[in-house]
């Protein structure tokens, strides 16, 4: 048992017969009372997300899970195949456990979470790097400017970019909203 206020964003825990991942975690203090924790938390299995809130006092029950370096080889309609650097053996993850699965770049590595031999999540950077295959013509001297034009990145992912960005140029996206946050 672990208390709550141990809790970090990819910490795992069981509740109620669910595995539980926290995405973000915050701490409520309350004028005379005690402080609550409220978290954002993914169930594994289902990919469902939900918000809980606990009292400080609280305990949950934690779960071993431990990390792997995966190489990302492809995806189809419903899952995504990685495949472990040493021992090349290949395991698939449903879509659904992965919801920001669009950003895998083919060849890349990713830590994969197991809890046994189940894969539980993919944890992608926060930030990462993609080439620009699609966008409207940059505009000279228009770099200080808070305007956008739209774009297509090499995964397919339809995002906004400043307008000084060129087709073929490499941008750095934030993997948790999907926005431009610089040129690489």
């Amino acid at each position: 048992m672990i208390s709550v206020n141990d809790l970090r964003a990819g910490t795992t825990y069981e509740e109620a017969g669910q595995l539980l991942q926290v995405l973000s975690f915050e701490h409520i203090k309350m004028g005379r009372g005690s402080a609550n924790i409220k978290v954002k938390v993914r169930n594994v299995r289902s990919g469902d997300t939900m918000e809980k809130s606990y009292i400080n006092t609280a305990k949950v029950q934690n779960v071993a899970v431990y990390k792997r370096e995966m190489q990302f080889l492809y995806k189809d309609e419903d899952s995504c195949y990685f495949m472990h650097p040493e021992t090349f053996e290949q395991i698939a993850i449903s879509l659904q456990l992965i919801p920001d699965h669009q950003f895998l770049k083919e060849g890349e590595s990713f830590p994969v979470s197991f809890l046994g031999q189940e894969p539980l999540s993919v944890l992608l950077p926060p930030k990462m790097v993609f080439r620009v295959v699609e966008t409207g013509p940059s505009i000279k001297g228009n770099s200080a400017t808070n305007v956008f034009k739209d774009a297509i990145l090499e995964n397919g992912i339809k995002t906004k970019l400043p307008l000084f960005i060129n087709t073929g140029d490499t941008i750095r996206v934030d993997t948790r909203t999907g926005n431009y946050t610089e040129k690489a």
